[in-house]
């Protein structure tokens, strides 16, 4: 028989999962494409540099906000 506790520790662990697999995922994508263009067109390396840590910022954002639902759900054991 499968418990409440089991089953709260199986969805932490795929909230945990999704979280960070789909923004590392993105911040790779982003770095990736920033330093494309920077390699295409130097002189715009600061305008680029500045929106691709705003951009990973977003996306760390996205980690934390997974962390959050895991801590509440561990608590509802």
């Amino acid at each position: 028989m499968v418990t409440a506790s089991a089953i709260i520790a199986l969805a932490v662990a795929i909230v945990m999962g999704l979280a960070t697999i789909g923004p590392g995922i993105g911040q790779g994508t982003a770095a990736a494409k920033a330093m494309e263009g920077i390699a295409r067109q130097p002189e715009v390396a600061g305008e680029l540099r500045t929106t691709m840590i705003i951009a990973l910022a977003f996306m760390e954002a996205l980690t934390i906000y997974g962390l959050l639902v895991a801590f509440i759900l561990i608590g509802k054991m």
